[in-house]
């Protein structure tokens, strides 16, 4: 095959291609148009918006690494408000505030877990702190 030139070549669609102007094209014109596509904008901007909130949800998700790394996170709170509460309780000086901030903290790390011994360990300082917090109510209702 001989190319000779860029304009060597016939026409794309060869000879029996319709022409424009014949009415075989789509072009919409007027206010009928507009209101026939404006439909199909919004559909587009709501797919648009759902892919997005999907994206997120995925990035949100994480790896297992990401997972680990938040499970570590809680761990160490909860172990850091356990470390307060046992100086509290030593010092005799602790909050009712603190128990609760304690039992909302494992109520957290019980969502996050499938692990049955951990779940144990997680119902036992739920216990304690419902004991301690009982003996706060028993103490102001005798005072």
């Amino acid at each position: 095959m001989k190319v000779s030139g860029p304009r060597s070549g016939g026409p794309v669609g060869g000879p029996g291609a319709s022409k424009r102007g014949d009415g075989g094209g789509f072009s919409p014109t007027g206010v009928d148009a507009a209101r026939e596509a404006a439909p199909a904008a919004m559909t587009a901007a709501a797919s648009g918006v759902s892919s997005l909130d999907a994206l997120l949800a995925l990035q949100e998700a994480g790896g297992p690494l990401e997972r680990r790394k938040r499970a570590v996170l809680r761990a160490g709170r909860v172990l850091d408000m356990l470390d307060a509460v046992k100086l509290a309780l030593l010092d005799g000086e602790v909050s009712g505030a603190a128990l609760e901030r304690l039992r909302g903290s494992v109520g957290e790390a019980r969502a996050a877990t499938d692990d049955p011994r951990l779940e144990g360990v997680l119902d036992e300082i739920e216990t304690r702190a419902a004991v301690e917090l009982a003996k706060q109510e028993m103490a102001r209702a005798a005072a």
